[in-house]
């Protein structure tokens, strides 16, 4: 997918958060854009912002926790612009928590929309691609999906699982002309969990890095242009970390420990359990 002028994405997720910026990031690519979420206004804005870089941009509401609206959403999008190119599976939800104050239905949703939902969506996309010889999957994951912090394991279990679907992807259609990335960003300013944590006073640090909205949006872009199989951008050098925690277990727990994310989420769990 290196020509991607005048191809059309479809990116959920799209009202809020790391969801708009990647809107933009791909229209000023010249991509036509079909932006998809919950919230009718905010996606009328960013749709508006994308016209306004001179592509055509439709918004389609969809609440991917229904998912039996996932194939009448691909439907509707393709109705509004055409087949679709590029999938930028980006919608998600995070519940910081102890794990057994998780109710079932909070689980259940967080597996709807962060997994299932991706899956089905790629599962409608993907024949149309094949046929007609070009398209691009992205998954976006998370840092939480290498290495699972506390208090996140539903969370953490969805995203390592969009990193294994992936590399399935990419094995099985690995001849084909379709490509299939995971990017996993760390903490984003001013985007989803981490946007709340600050707000709380909650902080990263220097070892465990803090990324923006349009880096992560432009490693994206780049990852469609070179069907890159994996993106890992948090803002700091933690790669040799994964390697140790992949190579040495037990000695990447008490590395992560360190650097105090555990610490973080405990603290905000408490949060949720005070009803702050």
């Amino acid at each position: 997918m290196e020509r991607l002028r005048g191809r059309v994405a479809l990116v959920t997720g799209a009202s809020g958060g790391l969801g708009p910026v990647l809107v933009r990031a791909l229209a000023g690519e010249g991509m036509d854009v079909v932006v998809s979420g919950r919230r009718v206004d905010a996606l009328a804005a960013t749709a508006a912002d994308a016209r306004a870089l001179g592509v055509r941009a439709e918004s389609v509401p969809a609440d991917l926790a229904d998912l039996g609206a996932v194939g009448s959403l691909l439907t509707r999008a393709e109705e509004a612009l055409g087949p679709i190119d590029v999938l930028v599976n980006n919608a998600g939800v995070e519940n910081v928590a102890a794990f057994t104050d998780l109710t079932q239905a909070e689980l259940t949703a967080m597996v709807d929309v962060n997994l299932t939902a991706p899956m089905l969506l790629t599962r409608h996309v993907l024949p149309g691609m094949l046929r007609r010889g070009r398209g691009h999957v992205v998954f976006v994951s998370s840092m939480a999906g290498k290495v699972g912090p506390a208090f996140c394991e539903p969370y953490s279990a969805t995203k390592a699982a969009l990193i294994g679907l992936t590399q399935s992807l990419r094995a099985e259609y690995g001849q084909s002309p379709v490509g299939f990335s995971v990017v996993c960003p760390g903490f984003i300013a001013g985007d989803g969990m981490y946007q709340r944590m600050v707000e709380r006073g909650f902080r990263s640090n220097r070892v465990i890095g803090e990324t923006t909205t349009t880096t992560v949006a432009n490693r994206v872009v780049t990852a469609i242009r070179r069907d890159l199989p994996e993106v890992i951008e948090s803002g700091a050098p933690v790669r040799p970390l994964l390697s140790v925690a992949a190579m040495a277990p037990r000695l990447g727990e008490r590395i992560v420990a360190w650097t105090g994310v555990n610490a973080m989420f405990r603290r905000l769990s408490e949060d949720r359990g005070r009803g702050g």
